[in-house]
């Protein structure tokens, strides 16, 4: 199977591209945000891929980074999602995003998807909850299955994004990108803002 191209971006449409690999071109069907990870026509660029064989019809899909490549896998296990949902999902969310609505329950995040509807999203969400943790989402190295710590600034953030009625674990995934960003000593107030800008994001 063919797992990884590295090559020169030789042409880009909608939601494909060509990579030039020595002089062959390998047409690979990607979401929105891969396509612009890829960079310019004519720049060197490396894309993660999966090789779908149905009965009549043979597509390579490809990927930014493998995190995206094992979220899509996943999503295509489920009934009623084929690659184009998983790619719209995809395109639409980033790994974290997934990753976080799986974990939480949201079924709503889902939906924002083309071609998603409340159900399939429903689906989705109730199928994958419990692997969300063991994937990670990809530009946020170590949050996945984050633990806030139980006293401090940390978990008193936590906490006040929970009684404002954000599920719990996109109220810690939020905090923890806060801190983050903020550094272990910011108060429990600028804690809140940026994580409430994080979770509504």
């Amino acid at each position: 199977m063919i797992a990884k191209l590295s090559g020169r971006l030789d042409e880009i449409g909608d939601d494909w591209a060509i990579v030039d690999v020595q002089g062959v071109g390998y047409l690979v069907h990607c979401s929105t945000k891969t396509l612009a990870a890829l960079g310019e026509v004519g720049e060197a660029c490396t894309v993660h891929t999966d090789l779908q064989v149905s009965e009549n019809d043979m597509r390579l899909l490809g990927f930014a980074e493998s995190a995206e490549r094992d979220w899509f896998r996943l999503l295509t296990q489920v009934q009623g999602v084929g690659s184009k949902v998983a790619l719209a999902i995809l395109s639409a969310l980033s790994t974290g995003e997934v990753r976080d609505a799986c974990a939480g329950g949201d079924a709503a995040m889902v939906a924002r998807a083309n071609g998603v509807g409340p159900k399939l999203a429903g689906r989705i969400v109730n199928e994958l909850k419990d692997k969300a943790g063991a994937l990670p989402g990809g530009g946020m190295a170590g949050v996945a299955g984050v633990a806030v710590p139980k006293g401090g600034a940390s978990a008193d953030a936590v906490s006040a994004l929970e009684n404002l009625g954000f599920k719990p674990a996109i109220a810690a995934q939020a905090v923890a990108r806060a801190q983050a960003e903020l550094g272990e000593d910011a108060p429990e107030s600028d804690l809140i803002r940026v994580a409430l800008k994080r979770a509504a994001g």
